[in-house]
């Protein structure tokens, strides 16, 4: 091939529209992630939250703005019939794909551990980090979980940190509408 073709052979080349590197990585499924983030659990009873459209609006009044979501779950972690806590699983748009994450909430309402299931973007699966995720552990308000200022941001993955964050402001406000203990009334 003579210099001329060769270089015209790169020149076309780079002149294609480049298709974007994706990722996509499971790396727990539901079992996997149960046992990660209430291990001491020795049953997980799915739960159907039916919400009505009053406790909707209160979840999506309290939580804020929220990125698209995609399925999410619910399950009751338990030791020898006892509440343990509960556990989300739940899917929020990255840049582009979803992310699917776990998430434990114990009883008195406090975050207990958050799991990146599957990531499927290029970029920004920094929000595996063990650092990252553990920024999240003990809060129990909402006020305590607000992106950039309670919840610091990952350079290269600032979409990712932020919708999961929306994400888990999300689940503790619905777990606050439709989980949370009551008070007896007398």
């Amino acid at each position: 091939m003579s210099v001329d073709a060769r270089f015209s052979t790169l020149l076309f080349a780079a002149l294609l529209p480049s298709a974007p590197v994706v990722c996509a990585a499971e790396y727990l499924d539901i079992d996997a992630a149960q046992k990660a983030v209430f291990p001491e659990a020795d049953a997980f009873r799915e739960i159907l939250l039916p919400l009505t459209p009053a406790e909707q609006a209160a979840v999506l009044e309290r939580a804020g703005p929220q990125p698209a979501h995609g399925r999410w779950r619910v399950f009751r972690a338990e030791r020898g019939g006892a509440l343990l806590g509960h556990l989300f699983i739940d899917e929020v748009i990255g840049r582009q794909s979803l992310i699917t994450y776990a998430l434990g909430i114990e009883p008195q309402g406090g975050v207990r551990d958050l799991e990146i299931m599957a990531y499927r973007e290029s970029h920004g699966g920094e929000i595996r980090n063990a650092a990252w995720r553990a920024q999240f552990q003990g809060r129990r308000e909402l006020d305590q979980l607000r992106f950039r200022t309670d919840i610091k941001n990952i350079s290269g993955a600032t979409l990712s940190s932020e919708h999961v964050t929306q994400g888990v402001r999300w689940l503790l406000a619905l777990w606050q509408v439709a989980l949370r203990p009551r008070p007896a009334t007398g």
